[in-house]
């Protein structure tokens, strides 16, 4: 292996970056309580307005998504690495200042927009810059770094009032913007576009039958890792109620154990795929165990409430194949599309949120909160098992190649 390669500036940016990126994202799952009481919002409505913002910020992800994919494709890798970061820090120091729920949705619905350029540009770039052997280690790098951003955002909370916490994360992505200075372009890329081939063309994965198929399943994998992260997460305090608990649990103490595991779970998965070379059979192993840890979570009965945690942690661990997801994202696709491929997959799997939470709370008013929960919960990966069963190996495929 060379190391030398593996810890490059690029990786190393890459990974900072998506440390921010999480901290910014995850930061209103921590603070969603005492934030919307802070701006008058009634007991009764917190879960509802809470929903609400999650799936503002979750839309912008899915406009920027788009955005930053197609402008990876035309323009390169770190135009999106600027972009993005500049666009939500910006508005994440904003976000300290709010003073009403439609300033807080206008700003997260542009901060999401900003996070969504973020995690696919630079896997697309540590991808292309890496040798097919390592690369794999290279994302799993990144991601296992990068979700740690978590652990810090719910310490800051901690510490701080939400709104000091909020301009923190846009001051740390101000400061990181000054290191990528410092980063290449992608040669593989420089490559295609010398070529003046067709780049970053989104609708060209809807125009070959076989290109969708191959584009949904990489969405699809995804799902049950969102599903986790968007409601069991981050709605764990009703979750816990409704399971007995009678102790107050921290919705960012939750977040923060989640993401523990899920960083834990991104090193093993991506290791467990260099071990066995196969990125499928790693996914398929992982999906398998989030079924297993989302039944346990749902259906235990302890009132513990170090049980509960420990089993946020689970859930996190489980879910964390995210990197690898996002890898097979990135190989799956030439060099004209690959940026978009990585950037949209990831945005769109965050985005089924706005899918998700309806159908939550929606279901809560027949079969309960955790009845609703496992109802969604295995439709997500009952989708990412049939995703699995068809999908290309990508483990030592060359990227150097266009659609």
């Amino acid at each position: 292996m060379n190391k030398k390669q593996l810890f490059s500036i690029p990786v190393i940016v890459a990974a900072l970056g998506y440390f921010v990126d999480i901290y910014d994202l995850l930061l209103f799952s921590i603070v969603r309580i005492p934030s919307l009481k802070a701006l008058h919002v009634p007991e009764e409505l917190l879960l509802d307005k809470g929903v609400f913002l999650i799936n503002m910020q979750m839309a912008g992800m899915l406009l920027g998504g788009i955005f930053w994919g197609i402008l990876g494709d035309k323009k390169g890798r770190l135009s999106v690495l600027f972009g993005s970061i500049l666009l939500y820090s910006l508005a994440n120091i904003a976000n300290g200042f709010v003073t009403s729920i439609d300033q807080y949705v206008t700003l997260r619905f542009i901060a999401g927009i900003g996070l969504a350029g973020e995690l696919g540009a630079g896997i697309t770039l540590v991808a292309e810059i890496l040798p097919k052997e390592i690369r794999g280690y290279g994302t799993t790098i990144v991601a296992s770094v990068g979700v740690l951003g978590a652990v810090l955002a719910y310490w800051v909370a901690d510490m701080f009032d939400w709104r000091i916490a909020y301009v923190i994360g846009g001051v740390l992505g101000l400061a990181l913007l000054v290191l990528r200075f410092n980063v290449f372009e992608s040669g593989i890329f420089k490559e295609v576009k010398a070529q003046h081939a067709s780049r970053g063309n989104f609708f060209m994965l809807f125009t070959s039958g076989k290109r969708l198929l191959k584009y949904l399943r990489c969405i699809l994998i995804g799902l049950p890792i969102w599903f986790v992260i968007g409601i069991l997460i981050t709605f764990s305090p009703e979750f816990a109620k409704a399971l007995g608990i009678t102790t107050t649990v921290e919705a960012g103490k939750a977040v923060m154990f989640g993401y523990i595991g899920l960083s834990l779970g991104d090193l093993s998965s991506g290791l467990l795929s260099q071990v066995l070379r196969s990125r499928r059979k790693a996914v398929l192993i992982f999906v398998l165990l989030t079924c297993v840890a989302v039944g346990i979570y749902l259906f235990q009965s302890s009132q513990s409430l170090y049980v509960f945690y420990g089993l946020c942690l689970l859930l996190g661990y489980a879910i964390g194949y995210w990197a690898l997801f996002v890898t097979i994202a990135a190989e799956q696709f030439g060099t004209n599309l690959r940026a978009t491929v990585a950037t949209t997959v990831p945005n769109f799997v965050r985005g089924s949120v706005n899918i998700f939470t309806p159908l939550f709370l929606l279901g809560r008013d027949h079969f309960g909160i955790t009845g609703a929960a496992g109802l969604v919960g295995i439709t997500t990966i009952v989708f990412a098992l049939l995703a699995v069963w068809k999908m290309e190996e990508t483990f030592s495929k060359d990227l150097n190649y266009t659609e």
